[in-house]
């Protein structure tokens, strides 16, 4: 009876020592200056390659996303613009694909090295207003963000955001405290480079200068020249991209208005709300685990007390509250925006606008982080990321059981991509050229095909420069439609128009995985030979 009641006691006591070494441990190495950087470092390796394994896995039987081949496309010509975007996003990718095998695995592994790569930079951002071991949880909280595991599976422009946003962030934190020269080098050259990878990193531009009018030391920043300079260096820096926009008209902006401008108030309206909707949907997962994680206790039924009074010496008011304002900012002026000038808001944009919200809120003073909430943090993530490495395989299953393959991934373009290089070889002996597709079907051909054709997208105004029409009817070219689109008549007259002598037959792709079939999908085939 003695020995009994005893032992859960002594097990008791073996147990909690552990959990405080561990915490300690982990404390100890967070605020340690130099092992901090190899900790923060080593979790995003280690985050990167356990996701990236995951997305292999969940992903597993389908195609890679239009939008992750378009950055392959462009990425196999180094120019100043692709149409759309700026170039930033081909260039990296251009530079994977140089070290990395064309394969699936291997755009995962893209999409999670650049956001290991923004967890890096987001701690070294947190460390301007918080103490090392906020910090740190500032950088697990993010790894729990959806964005950074299941939303970043493709890589894209809104995905590079998360790396050159923050670098952005971090290089005004740094111009606002040292306002000088050579810190407004560097905000300008920040700023050039978020340029480089979407428009759209504007809105984050505009929150940054609205902080410094703003924030109550605006005088002594915008007296230096630290903001002067930098607008300085932005324009010079983007002077070469700026005369390619010349040059082509202005495409960009013509793809924006044409693809994005509404007139319907009651569709921008729901837009909008489905915008805010979505991302705070996103958030509640590690605001969440985040506020559990401050305040369990393991082994204790009573929590921690969550908040404190008096003043805190682990946060810099001064640069929190300029976190508070470009958070606010980038949160309320967008769908708010959208609304006033009648635009189309995507969810998706706003991935790249809340890597802030973490360290807004363990910015607040009153919030306590002790030891063991690292841990608890750090234990919460790890289990939820090996669990779901190790159920992937089954959610795999249970999808194509319950046969959801009907979405454009399961769509069989990589057999086609394969089957057509074989028909354009065995009639001309000579590598693919072209592919004329919507971007939907021609990105991935692109990517999948060995000859890696260059994408041509039939009546698109906002050409990606990649090829053009001309080059294609002199080089020839093979057309897909695919049969039962909803864009299959507009994609038959463009190729009546343009490839009216073509040799023309029709494919069925399936895939099978599992033993089990994915959709078969019928293609309307255009063989156009070279010019003589």
């Amino acid at each position: 009876m003695s020995t009994a009641s005893i032992l859960p006691t002594a097990a008791r006591g073996k147990r909690i020592p552990t959990i405080r070494r561990l915490a300690a441990w982990l404390t100890s190495r967070a605020r340690d200056p130099k092992a901090a950087l190899w900790l923060v470092t080593g979790f995003a390796v280690v985050h990167a390659v356990l996701w990236t394994l995951i997305l292999v896995n969940l992903k597993n039987g389908q195609d890679v996303h239009m939008d992750v081949a378009e950055a392959f496309a462009w990425g196999q010509k180094f120019l100043l613009g692709y149409g759309k975007h700026p170039p930033l996003s081909g260039w990296v990718a251009g530079v994977w694909f140089m070290i990395f095998p064309i394969t699936d695995w291997a755009t995962y592994a893209l999409a999670m090295a650049t956001l290991g790569v923004g967890l890096v930079i987001c701690w070294l951002l947190a460390l301007r207003v918080v103490d090392h071991r906020r910090a740190f949880f500032v950088v697990v909280m993010l790894a729990l963000y959806p964005i950074f595991n299941f939303k970043g599976f493709k890589y894209n422009p809104d995905l590079l955001q998360l790396v050159t946003l923050p670098l952005v962030v971090l290089a005004y934190f740094d111009a606002f405290e040292k306002r000088s020269i050579k810190s407004g080098v560097w905000l300008g050259l920040a700023g050039a480079l978020a340029l480089m990878t979407k428009y759209w990193v504007l809105t984050m531009i505009g929150a940054i200068g609205l902080a410094a009018l703003i924030h109550p030391a605006r005088l002594q920043f915008l007296r230096s020249p630290a903001p002067w300079v930098a607008i300085a260096t932005l324009a010079v820096a983007m002077l070469p991209h700026l005369i390619w926009l010349k040059q082509v008209d202005f495409v960009p902006l013509t793809y924006a208005g044409d693809t994005y401008s509404l007139t319907d108030r009651a569709m921008i309206d729901d837009l909008a709300l489905g915008y805010v909707g979505h991302n705070l949907a996103l958030l509640a997962l590690p605001v969440v685990l985040g506020a559990i994680a401050l305040v369990w206790r393991p082994w204790r039924l009573t929590p921690f007390p969550a908040f404190a009074r008096g003043a805190n010496s682990g946060v810099n008011t001064s640069q929190a509250l300029n976190v508070w304002i470009i958070q606010a900012v980038v949160a309320i002026g967008p769908p708010l925006g959208a609304v006033i000038f009648r635009v189309y808001i995507k969810t998706d944009w706003g991935i790249p606008l809340f890597f802030l919200m973490p360290l807004a809120l363990i910015a607040i003073p009153a919030v306590r982080v002790r030891s063991v909430s690292l841990l608890n943090l750090t234990a919460t993530w790890l289990v939820i990321s090996l669990v779901v490495l190790a159920v992937s395989p089954r959610i795999v299953a249970y999808e194509l059981g319950e046969k959801r393959t009907s979405g454009a991934t399961y769509r069989a373009r990589s057999e086609l991509a394969r089957e057509l290089t074989e028909a354009w070889h065995t009639r001309f002996h000579s590598r693919w050229p072209v592919v004329a597709a919507y971007t939907d079907t021609g990105q991935p051909v692109t990517f999948y095909s060995p000859d890696h054709p260059a994408p041509l997208t039939p009546d698109e105004p906002w050409s990606s420069g990649l090829t053009s029409l001309d080059d294609a009817k002199r080089s020839g070219f093979i057309g897909i439609c695919q049969v039962g689109d909803w864009k299959l008549e507009k994609c038959e007259a463009w190729m009546k128009a343009h490839a009216a002598n073509a040799e023309r037959m029709v494919m069925t792709t399936r895939r099978f995985f599992l033993g089990m079939p994915g959709p078969a999908t019928a293609w309307n085939i255009f063989i156009v030979p070279p010019a003589k």
